[in-house]
């Protein structure tokens, strides 16, 4: 059995996200998916296992043709209720169709859920809940899970078990929701016994995602820095910046065009190719100015870098939001070799041009996406 495409994989697992999601707003609708933590409730004990789809196309590919066959059954009831001469012959064909389908195993088919599964950060990501997160951390977190949040704090060697590295994929690849969870009410041992206590009683449902936010961005500088690159897409953190003629916005209604952020770099020059956010002291051809002290601290947190040491780093933000280039401090050109967070995907053919344009290329001809849980993010 053939694989699907990465479109076709990506769309199937879109749909079944927003099945889900839909499914939960009629139960919301109806009284049976109460409010709980500000969003609805997910009232089952299980949830559909994005993550298994997106490792195995094979299996993706028997769930898409399953659901087809379950469409066509139903088409064919449909029209079974106005042909009422071939009623019977339809029904039949409806049955054949669904005996005939390629059933998935529920054991792969289905994860185990708790009733935030399917809700998602309010935060916004945005550099003040990050800044705020850190605080929270230090606070609470920081004496097992460590400064650089591998697990190695001071108290980690006390505990049951040595608490988990937050910079890989237990941290990227879970649902916002189950992180939240796990946060609020800890987590057990197969023999029952805990490894993490919950801070549903010291922490408001605001401090716990602002703490993922901190750890989101956290990993990605920690990441950039052992490895090279952003191993898992990361988003632009958001903060208000002041353009020109005097209006404010922020860098998440720039959305849809390219950014280049610039820590306080003196030797700036306009670009119509990109948008140039400068933060720092003004810069007389910078078209955005963010002079946002929580904004260096979080940029400074996903680059890997202290904070006193970011001035002079560009990054690339692609169209999509998403941090995607690198340029450090004494650089004098851009190249294809900056771009730091990589699509999956079979690269596209060597970018002409200059620097920067085959950069922009491959930038936009290799979008990014993250999965988290399976499903898009």
């Amino acid at each position: 059995m053939t694989s699907l495409s990465p479109e076709g994989l990506n769309g199937l697992l879109a749909w079944l996200q927003e099945a889900q999601l839909g499914l939960r707003a009629l139960l919301h609708a109806l009284g049976l998916a109460p409010d709980l933590h500000g969003q609805p409730a997910w009232p089952f004990a299980q949830r559909i296992a994005g993550e298994m789809l997106a490792l195995d196309a094979g299996h993706a590919r028997q769930v898409a043709t399953s659901l087809a066959c379950l469409l066509l059954a139903l088409l064919t009831v449909a029209v079974s209720l106005f042909w009422r001469r071939a009623r019977y012959g339809l029904w039949t064909g409806a049955v054949a169709v669904l005996l005939l389908a390629p059933w998935p195993d529920s054991r792969l088919l289905l994860a185990p859920a708790v009733p935030t599964s399917l809700h998602t950060s309010p935060s916004g990501f945005t550099a003040d809940s990050i800044v705020r997160g850190q605080a929270v951390y230090q606070q609470q977190c920081l004496r097992c899970h460590g400064a650089d949040g591998k697990g190695e704090g001071v108290d980690a060697a006390q505990l049951p078990m040595w608490p988990p590295t937050l910079n890989g994929s237990l941290l990227w690849k879970r649902l916002d929701g189950e992180l939240f969870w796990r946060i609020r009410h800890g987590m057990q041992a197969r023999d029952g016994s805990t490894t993490m206590p919950g801070f549903g009683q010291q922490l408001s449902d605001t401090q716990v995602w602002q703490v993922l936010d901190y750890l989101q961005a956290n990993a990605s500088g920690q990441t950039l820095q052992e490895s090279g690159a952003w191993t898992y897409p990361v988003r632009m953190p958001d903060a208000r910046v002041l353009c020109r003629q005097g209006a404010h916005r922020t860098l998440r209604e720039l959305t849809g065009q390219r950014l280049r952020i610039a820590a306080e770099d003196s030797n700036l020059q306009d670009d119509p190719r990109l948008v140039t956010v400068h933060l720092g002291a003004a810069a007389p051809d910078a078209e955005c100015q963010a002079d946002v002290p929580a904004l260096r601290t979080a940029l400074a947190l996903v680059v890997g870098v202290p904070a006193a040491q970011l001035a002079g780093n560009q990054l690339l933000v692609d169209r999509g939001g998403w941090l995607r280039a690198r340029g450090q401090p004494g650089k004098a050109a851009w190249s294809v070799d900056d771009l730091v967070c990589r699509t999956t995907t079979v690269a596209s053919a060597a970018p002409k041009g200059d620097g920067l344009d085959g950069l922009i290329r491959r930038m936009d001809d290799e979008p990014v996406r993250l999965l988290r849980g399976g499903f898009p993010h």
